[in-house]
């Protein structure tokens, strides 16, 4: 009796455990999907995007940087996801349109381009994008064979505009329209058009880019290229107001590119500036939100950008710089309104004293003296070089 009161205990027992061994397998299965939704939703929750050019790109080693100064990976932080893109005009159309990219690095004339390419799409680009803040200047090289001398010599020649509708290429066609310069256009990646001016292929090749560009340390003297130089003095009797209008004097230098520039000179070229922007989210949308948090721990932690580790183009960033033509980035701006002394006694601390810029004009004026022949400078001319020494110093400022 009692073996069989045991025996239907057991069978109970086992019948219970049968019947519940469904529910809790599915409970088990409901918690560790639960847990991977929250994974899910977590890795989300914190990651920003930023869309750059070509991988040997200035841009790429920026956004580099910044993920690597900026991220924190714990519940509630901040990743930051490099895209890798195209380029050019492209870049600012990614964030424009595709959906994941929250933010892009993209030069400062693609926005007047756009709208001038199609008025009616892009008429209200200023309210679907605004800028963060302005990075790098992005210089003009043209790198020629040696015996291209100027701009003028290029004329029929085959020269290499970088890849179809990259910003090289939509620059690069600005320029040689406002010289009245035509030319053989050709297409090729940076490593493959080195190869191809190596070779006696192509005349010269253009990149624009922040110096010093990695592609172009390939090149070595030996190779029998140089630099060609893009100011007032090298297009005698040419009109180049317009293009200095749209773009910045700037120069290349022995420190950038210690192969081509022999220590003690510079090529004087053009530059546009390259800019950090957003997508403008609805106000307190998460992905606003997300990118409100990037501009506080990005613009707090700008100082260790510009530690030696980083890009030496760090040292150009000025984050209170106004982009005429684009709107700020309402977080930037309200970071900048919060620490706007601190951002005053850093302006100062950079003046130059008058004690410099005496010795840099007198140096300016020795320089002319020099290119002149060591005639004596008029009064009247020592006014005209005064002006252009202060737009020098404006330009720079800007720089």
């Amino acid at each position: 009796m009692r073996i069989s009161m045991l025996a239907t205990r057991i069978l109970f027992a086992t019948f219970c455990l049968t019947s519940a061994a469904p529910l809790l397998l599915g409970q088990a299965l409901a918690q560790k999907q639960a847990t991977y939704e929250d994974k899910k939703r977590q890795a989300n929750d914190i990651a920003v995007s930023i869309v750059v050019s070509g991988i040997s790109c200035t841009c790429a080693r920026f956004a580099e940087d910044i993920r690597n100064v900026v991220n924190d990976l714990r519940p509630g932080g901040l990743r930051i996801l490099p895209v890798l893109g195209v380029g050019g005009l492209q870049n600012l159309n990614d964030v424009l349109f595709l959906k994941g990219v929250d933010m892009g690095v993209v030069d400062e004339d693609n926005m007047r381009l756009l709208k001038k390419r199609d008025p009616q799409l892009y008429a209200n680009i200023e309210q679907r994008v605004s800028y963060i803040t302005k990075l790098y200047n992005s210089e003009f090289h043209v790198v020629a064979r040696n015996d291209i001398k100027g701009y003028d010599d290029l004329r029929g020649k085959k020269v290499n505009f970088n890849q179809k509708d990259s910003q090289t290429e939509v620059t690069a066609e600005i320029v040689f329209k406002m010289l009245n310069i035509e030319v053989q256009r050709s297409n090729y990646d940076n490593d493959e058009a080195i190869k191809k001016l190596r070779d006696g292929e192509i005349a010269a090749m253009i990149i624009l880019s922040g110096a010093p560009q990695a592609a172009l340390s390939k090149l070595k003297e030996e190779d029998g290229v140089h630099f060609l130089a893009l100011d007032e003095s090298s297009l005698p009797g040419r009109d180049t107001a317009a293009l200095f209008d749209d773009y910045l004097p700037i120069e290349l230098t022995h420190e950038q590119y210690p192969a081509l520039i022999p220590q003690g000179t510079t090529v004087p070229t053009i530059a546009n500036r390259a800019l950090l922007v957003a997508y403008s989210w609805p106000e307190n949308s998460a992905r606003y939100n997300r990118l409100a948090r990037f501009v506080r721990d990005f613009f707090g932690k700008i100082d260790q950008l510009k530690d030696s580790a980083r890009h030496p183009k760090w040292r150009e960033i000025n984050i209170a710089t106004d982009i005429s033509g684009w709107t700020r980035f309402k977080p930037a701006a309200d970071w900048l309104s919060e620490h706007r002394q601190v951002i005053a006694a850093s302006d100062a601390s950079d003046r130059p004293s008058s004690d410099d810029l005496k010795q840099a004009f007198d140096q300016f004026i020795s320089q002319y003296r020099d290119s002149m022949g060591q005639r004596p400078i008029l009064d009247s001319e020592r006014e005209v070089l005064f002006r252009k020494f202060q737009q020098l110093l404006a330009s720079q400022n800007r720089r």
